[in-house]
């Protein structure tokens, strides 16, 4: 990460808008924007599919779903944030992950510019990957500040999108698991 090009072109946008990047209130943002972006961005040149490296032994190949992991990334149209929550739910076939690492996984993919439909497919296909699983659901729920401060400026919508492979391809069995999403513990 090239913080001093990033604060160089924070300097230079404040500039563009109309704004002294020296006023006393401003002094310190594209400092404060450089290490911003550090953070959302932290997940370019990252593996995911470490992640998901360290697996064992399936003793239970019924289903496994993670609800509600927090997810936050940044558009890659406008570089303005969505923010959501991960669903994964899968099939173990031989192997099965810590579930930490599901989580870790759909960190490292958020942490970096992108759209919520190929994240969606990123997750599943990584997991698919490294599991190799009977099947595989992904489902993320997403608020844009894209959408809604912007454009449509529509601030409740919710974006959800849907990614299934193997066994969850059967409608039968994604309505099952859909299902459970919905409940509440």
């Amino acid at each position: 990460m090239q913080t001093d090009r990033i604060r160089d072109a924070v300097r230079e946008l404040l500039i563009a808008i109309g704004e002294n990047p020296d006023r006393p209130e401003l002094s310190q943002t594209p400092q404060k924007v450089a290490e911003a972006y550090a953070s959302f961005f932290r997940g370019i040149g990252q593996d995911p599919h470490a992640a998901l490296s360290q697996t064992m032994p399936a003793q239970n190949t019924e289903l496994v779903m993670l609800k509600d992991i927090e997810l936050v990334s940044i558009c890659e149209h406008h570089l303005l944030p969505f923010t959501g929550f991960a669903h994964i739910a899968y099939l173990p076939s031989e192997n099965i992950v810590g579930l930490g690492r599901l989580a870790n996984l759909v960190e490292i993919l958020s942490a970096r510019p992108q759209l919520q439909e190929n994240l969606t497919n990123q997750i599943a296909d990584a997991i698919e990957k490294a599991l190799t699983p009977k099947g595989v659901l992904v489902v993320i729920e997403a608020k844009h500040q894209c959408v809604a401060s912007r454009g449509a400026r529509q601030p409740e919508v919710n974006t959800i999108t849907l990614a299934s492979r193997g066994a969850y391809n059967d409608v039968a069995q994604r309505q099952e698991a859909m299902a459970l999403l919905s409940v509440s513990a």
